[in-house]
């Protein structure tokens, strides 16, 4: 398994993984914020089901770029990037934090942009793209899309940097259950077998919360979840519950920006689902743990800002001959046919289908708080809970859908399971295979590097 470590060197003094704070400096730390409305402002097709028959047909409620700048004591910064978005790409990432670099100075490792997966938002670059019967317009329309919310992006984190000032952060964890393991339980009887304490499958209930004040007012509310946002699947754009959560929390505290980072749920639903009471009320009970939170005595933060930022190569498992990719391109189905067709494309070319996916690992040490570890792509719950069970479940926060969604992450044990989120749902991402058995160990040794860099500095 090949590792691609990123470092950088500045003003002569070895960074690596690290800032580290200077007691020269003076103490306290800063944060920035702003937020803009990314909402299309023309019917798009929305991301998340291949149900879909059509584009969007007008918004529950805005949609929402929201960036908050961290700076440690020291002048360390990071920057988290919340996106009300199914997913976001590599190439759109990568140029993002290009221009993030261009502009203001940001490395890779002080970046992250964290989608929430609502699969009421709309077609973000070529994310899920096999999924969707696209004509030449909408096609031109997702590619206009991407181009404005990468452009917005960039102007969201320049406000915020420009609206830094001193802060206290402090955090702490709550709860909130309404997520439901979708691989282990019936979901038409998620009701019934709460009823007969029947569940089944492993689960993420705690909602990480971070509280930025400033003076005597609430700058920033950032919390966390492991459950998908799919309780709608209707025709018109909404964050789902973590759009409704953030909503609440806004209105309960004016002034403060309230920020969702999505945790490892790729296999766990809200259930039950389907109506906008539903995904208001899942709201409300996320927003009702935040506030239980924010209520309590919160760990304040002190300490240097730490930050860290690896790419692996991720192995597919076995990848098929062409006459299995000709035998797909026949299919009825409509990802099936067009996934094969790329590949088709790819051998008539001369090229060799990839045997690997570059996928992104980033790890934040805040101060004395948590050691914050951000994930691409659509992650099982059995990650967090190894993490928790071995980093420490009191100081750490795991979060997934950041950088880049390219693929649901299995365990080994999913994998082995298969199903949806073991190997199925590659068709949908245009990945050639399912990953091979390594896949759980390469992360996880990778994230273990990490964690001792910010660390142990």
């Amino acid at each position: 398994m090949k590792t691609r470590l990123l470092m950088w060197i500045g003003s002569g003094v070895f960074l690596g993984y690290c800032l580290l704070a200077s007691p020269a400096q003076a103490a306290g730390w800063k944060a920035g914020t702003a937020k803009v409305a990314i909402t299309p402002k023309t019917p798009m097709w929305m991301a998340g089901y291949a149900s879909r028959t059509s584009p969007s047909e007008g918004a529950f409620h805005d949609l929402w770029a929201k960036a908050l700048v961290l700076e440690d004591p020291a002048g360390a910064r990071a920057v988290l990037v919340t996106l009300d978005t199914c997913g976001i790409t590599q190439p759109l990432t990568d140029e993002i934090r290009d221009l993030l670099k261009q502009k203001y100075q940001l490395e890779r490792r002080q970046i992250s942009l964290a989608t929430s997966h609502t699969h009421s938002g709309p077609v973000v670059g070529t994310n899920l793209i096999t999924m969707y019967p696209l004509d030449a317009e909408q096609l031109h329309r997702i590619e206009q899309y991407a181009e404005t919310l990468r452009d917005a992006i960039v102007n969201v984190v320049g406000e915020a940097i420009k609206n830094v000032e001193p802060a206290r952060l402090a955090w702490e964890t709550g709860t909130a259950d309404f997520a439901v393991n979708r691989r282990s339980n019936n979901q038409a009887k998620a009701v019934e077998l709460r009823d007969q304490l029947a569940q089944q499958g492993p689960v993420d209930h705690d909602v990480p919360v971070l509280r930025v004040e400033s003076g005597e007012k609430i700058k920033a509310i950032v919390c966390g979840y492991a459950c998908h946002c799919t309780t709608l699947s209707l025709n018109k754009f909404s964050g789902d519950y973590a759009g409704y959560a953030q909503i609440a929390l806004e209105k309960a505290h004016p002034g403060a920006q309230a920020m969702f980072v999505a945790g490892c749920g790729a296999d766990q639903n809200p259930l039950p689902r389907g109506t906008i009471e539903q995904a208001e009320d899942y709201g409300q009970q996320l927003s009702n743990a935040v506030e239980r939170v924010l209520a309590g005595a919160l760990r304040p933060i002190s300490g240097p800002l730490r930050t860290a930022y690896q790419e692996i190569d991720l192995a597919f498992g076995t990848i098929p001959d062409r006459a299995h990719w000709e035998t797909e391109a026949q299919s009825k189905t409509l990802l099936i046919t067009n996934r094969a067709k790329k590949f088709l494309e790819i051998l008539d070319a001369g090229e060799k289908i990839p045997t690997t996916y570059v996928y992104p690992i980033e790890v934040w040490q805040l101060g004395d708080g948590p050691t914050w570890i951000l994930l691409g792509g659509e992650v099982v719950v059995d990650y967090a809970h190894r993490l928790k069970r071995n980093l420490g479940s009191s100081h750490t926060w795991v979060s997934s859908y950041c950088n880049d969604v390219m693929a649901y992450i299995p365990s080994l044990r999913v994998l082995k399971e298969g199903g949806y989120e073991g190997g199925g749902a590659m068709a949908a991402y245009g990945q050639p295979a399912p990953w091979s058995d390594q896949v759980e160990d390469a992360i996880i040794a990778t994230i273990r590097d990490g964690v001792n860099a910010v660390r142990k500095p």
